[in-house]
């Protein structure tokens, strides 16, 4: 771990280390869905999902945000040399996390029945939810660390952590699911009720949550103790004039973590609010046996291929967030604003081709890699892409607010959004009879909202005017040419290969030429790609076909 202070860290470095360990973790989650969707079924997956749902909440209200909070305040004192009062935080954070982690755990644990039933309607996905239920405390206990190690300027701890923690996860989920949904199916036939089958299965995806959350907390107790002398050499540069007393320590997590908590809630309740109010309007319309499948479909294959390309923008709101702290901490608004502008670019650059191409390649992917219904799931991909360029985006930018410490803006941003996505989500659902492609366009509707909302945020209290050619301009007229030879491709060679390989083929025609075309457009100059990781190589292979 780096002794310097994290506003001297590269933050596209150390968001690009955190966005690859985010995105090979989001393709071994999207992955494993494959073989467990295929053995639990698409009833599985919606059991699956509403278990996973009120386990969100629970961990967002308990410890979602503390790594967040610690590492803004962490930062904000490692940016003084403060490194005493930086470890108190630390300290005062774990107590924190074990007290709120350990009373959401035990609300879960003996609640499960009454949330299950209640709140989404699904009585038997209460057996999922108590598999969840420990996983709270871990997760809590976890994040304090990582949180501690970004507030440093490090992600390292954070990416390897977590690709530690979705391997384990992959592995024991699929193992678990396949013998709990055969112990399910020997329940069903006792008590003469299929549905237990989906159900437990989908309880042996969630035991791999727990596992692979355990796992990622004994790696990270082993880098912490190695870095351990490093720490303590930085507390001997020490130079505050006084100790924070854990008083004050806990009254500013607590300041700190409760607009986190607020806009997080309102920004990630919508998914908890759109599976309740779905299933109530399926009951009132009559389609309860089948409400479960239908939301499979939309978690287990659309949400799975579209969550894989926002992990960029988690990453990065990760690693520009401690570096935003220190630069408001010293002043430097100016470089602020330089970090904003790049890091909002980078993630447009990414997340724009990726919605262009689950657009056109998303029903061959979800043909090969799913079992069930495909035609729905397809067609919701084509509604819906788009959704990939505005979760990114408002992900961001709620990262950037409370960067700049303007933290009670994402959730008055979030709550407005929430609002009118609700109405969107009745009418199209209730009204319209839209189904689940009423939740997508409500969805859309949201994540769009809170981009402008969030924008006119940024521009107001950082002085920031946004460049719109090579952030938004460029990426897109590139990845029109990308869509347009990736279709042709796959149109062609579709009637003369297999579907494997003329999506393979495809997908790298399209990474090329989108590439290819960004550079030749000037969408990203030489500088910012050797700031990647690995960027000097990209950089001299550009140079050699003269696209720099």
């Amino acid at each position: 771990m780096s002794d310097n202070k994290p506003q001297n860290s590269n933050f596209i470095v150390q968001g690009g280390i955190l966005a690859a360990a985010g995105i090979i973790s989001r393709i071994i989650g999207f992955l494993y869905r494959i073989p467990l969707q295929n053995t639990i079924g698409d009833a599985g997956m919606g059991y699956y999902s509403a278990a996973f749902q009120i386990y969100s909440i629970m961990l967002i209200i308990s410890s979602y945000s503390l790594p967040v909070a610690v590492s803004k305040l962490v930062a904000a004192r490692a940016a003084k040399g403060q490194y005493r009062n930086a470890r108190r935080f630390f300290h005062g954070a774990m107590l924190f996390a074990v007290l709120t982690g350990g009373a959401a755990c035990a609300v879960v644990l003996f609640s499960a029945d009454t949330l299950a039933g209640t709140i989404m309607s699904m009585p038997k996905s209460a057996i999922a939810l108590r598999m969840l239920a420990p996983t709270l405390l871990i997760v809590a206990v976890m994040g304090v660390i990582r949180g501690y190690f970004q507030g440093l300027g490090t992600m390292v701890p954070t990416a390897f952590s977590q690709l530690i923690e979705q391997i384990v996860n992959a592995v024991i989920s699929v193992i678990a699911g396949i013998y709990l949904f055969e112990y399910g199916t020997k329940v069903a036939a006792l008590l003469h009720d299929e549905d237990f089958s989906p159900a437990w299965g989908a309880a042996g995806g969630t035991l791999g949550t727990g596992a692979g959350a355990l796992s990622g907390l004994f790696v990270l107790l082993i880098m912490f103790l190695v870095h351990k002398r490093r720490m303590r050499k930085n507390l001997t540069r020490d130079n505050a004039r006084y100790v924070d007393s854990y008083g004050r320590i806990f009254s500013l997590i607590i300041v700190t973590v409760l607009p986190v908590i607020l806009s997080t809630t309102i920004y990630n309740i919508s998914d908890t609010l759109d599976q309740g109010v779905f299933n109530y309007v399926m009951d009132v319309k009559g389609f309860s046996a089948i409400k479960a499948e239908y939301w499979g479909i939309y978690a287990g294959k659309y949400r799975v291929l579209t969550n894989v390309p926002i992990a960029l923008a988690n990453a990065l709101c990760s690693s520009m967030m401690p570096s935003l702290t220190a630069c408001m901490e010293n002043g430097e608004r100016k470089l602020a604003r330089h970090k904003v502008a790049v890091g909002i670019r980078f993630v447009m650059i990414i997340s724009i081709p990726c919605a262009v191409a689950l657009a056109i390649l998303g029903r061959p992917l979800i043909d090969l890699m799913f079992t069930g219904e495909v035609e729905i799931p397809a067609m919701l991909l084509r509604m819906g892409s788009a959704s990939v360029v505005f979760y990114s985006l408002s992900t961001l930018s709620n990262g950037i607010l409370q960067g700049i410490d303007k933290m009670k803006i994402p959730v008055r941003n979030a709550a407005i959004a929430l609002v009118l996505h609700m109405a969107v989500l009745y009418v199209t659902i209730s009204v319209f009879d839209w189904k689940l492609y009423g939740v997508v366009i409500s969805c859309m509707a949201f994540g769009l909202i809170m981009c402008i909302l969030n924008w006119v945020s940024i521009a107001k209290h950082l002085r920031y005017r946004q460049e719109i050619r090579r952030t938004f301009l460029i990426p897109l007229v590139s990845s029109a040419i990308m869509g347009a030879v990736v279709w042709g491709l796959y149109f062609i060679l579709s009637r003369m290969q297999d579907m494997l390989i003329s999506v393979i083929i495809a997908s790298a025609a399209g990474v090329i030429v989108y590439f290819v075309t960004l550079l030749l457009f000037g969408g990203v100059r030489e500088s910012e790609i050797r700031s990647l990781p690995g960027g000097g190589a990209v950089a001299a292979v550009a140079r050699f076909f003269r696209l720099l």
